[in-house]
């Protein structure tokens, strides 16, 4: 699976690299991946717990996995998986949700 992703927080932990190969069957495999890859990124996704902060947003395929399977969501070859922090700000914020959108391109590898 191919992970792109434009400029944003997330981002700098995956080495500023616009796009990474992930692996991943479901929504928690895939971030058990990419924290393999990319040691500190699930404790910005998940809490202490390990299920997703309620701060981020994760959609497959534009379907928010918080009305399908939560992180047990399957993903399948041709899906498109995006991670989205929320942004709480007002007047002066320079971050937009597009700034911080993640995608994967891609299923099962």
């Amino acid at each position: 699976m191919l992970l792109r992703q434009p400029r944003g927080r997330l981002q700098k932990l995956t080495q500023d690299k616009a796009e990474v190969k992930v692996n991943g069957t479901n929504i928690k495999e895939l971030i058990e991946d990419l924290e393999k890859n990319f040691p500190g990124i699930k404790d910005r996704i998940c809490d202490e717990t390990g299920k997703i902060r309620r701060f981020i947003n994760i959609y497959v395929n534009e379907e928010d996995v918080r009305f399908l399977q939560q992180d047990a969501t399957p993903l399948k070859d041709g899906d498109e998986v995006s991670i989205i922090p929320a942004i709480a700000g007002g007047q002066g914020s320079s971050n937009s949700p597009e700034q911080e959108r993640w995608a994967i391109a891609g299923g099962r590898q």
